[in-house]
């Protein structure tokens, strides 16, 4: 537990450091995404898997976590979808506009809320 709790405050610690410099965090993260793949790219090679073991384990595995779908349409391409929005780059700057007013109404509501709540929490003693 101690050696999770390490790595997790590192890990917040190197996120905190690279964000203020995304030239620099998108050259690693990218190296390591591509190196990543080309690991299991090789380790699939050496195991001798065929491409069509390849595909059909990928495509399991991903059918039986979830990720199929979210990796390769993306999660808010398939809620735009349903809801029968427009893609963003089809939407005018006018309704760029009123989404983003929106947004920050909903936003506004939000404080509100947690102000409320304070309130009635401090009159509760909590």
């Amino acid at each position: 537990m101690k050696i999770i709790r390490f790595f997790d405050k590192l890990e917040d610690k190197i996120r905190q450091a690279l964000s203020k410099h995304p030239l620099v965090y998108a050259l690693i993260g990218g190296t390591a995404i591509v190196l990543f793949w080309r690991g299991v790219w090789h380790l699939a090679d050496d195991m001798g898997l065929s491409t069509e073991a390849s595909l059909i384990i990928s495509i399991l595995i991903m059918l039986l976590t979830g990720t199929f779908v979210s990796f390769f349409i993306g999660e808010r391409l398939l809620l735009s979808g349903l809801k029968k929005e427009k893609r963003l780059d089809e939407q005018t700057l006018e309704e760029v506009e009123k989404e983003e007013s929106q947004v920050k109404e909903m936003h506004r509501h939000l404080i509100e809320i947690r102000k409320e709540l304070a309130e009635i929490k401090k009159k509760l003693g909590h």
